[in-house]
Formats: C-alpha cells, sequence, structure tokens
C-alpha cells in the first residue's frame, strides 16, 4: 500500500458552527463534523472512496499544492 498526501482547505461554518473539510485537488472530497478530530477521520475516508473510483490517469494528474498567497484587492 502506498501512501500519498493531499491537503485539505478547512473552516467553521458560522451558522452550523461545524468543521467543514475539503480536499480541492480531488473532485468530490469534502465533508463536515463537530469536531477537527472527526473531520479528519472522515476526510480520510471520503478521500479513499474518491480515490478508489478515480482511474489511474486521473489520480497520477492530481495537481500538487505549491502554496498560499495572500492577495489585497482594494474595494
Amino acid at each position: 500500500m502506498q501512501v500519498q498526501q493531499y491537503t485539505a482547505h478547512i473552516e467553521k461554518d458560522i451558522e452550523t458552527n461545524m468543521f467543514v473539510g475539503i480536499v480541492p485537488a480531488i473532485p468530490g472530497a469534502y465533508t463536515q463534523a463537530n469536531t477537527l478530530d472527526e473531520l479528519n477521520l472522515r476526510l480520510n475516508e471520503v478521500v479513499a472512496l474518491c480515490l478508489e473510483n478515480m482511474s489511474k490517469e486521473e489520480i497520477e494528474n492530481i495537481p500538487v499544492f505549491i502554496g498560499t498567497q495572500q492577495i489585497l484587492v482594494a474595494v
């Protein structure tokens, strides 16, 4: 079994008070939970399920995370 690392974007929904996680590089890889520990487990599960349904070529073409950048915009 090969282990891969993916980057998740995590936010807290103010209306529901739940944590929301998405792995932008993998279509359909998103979930929510009441705690960060639970979110981590769910993200692992959803990523595994998404990868099971992807072809070898799709998996090989998953973008590589480079970083983030703050953008200043005058409005």
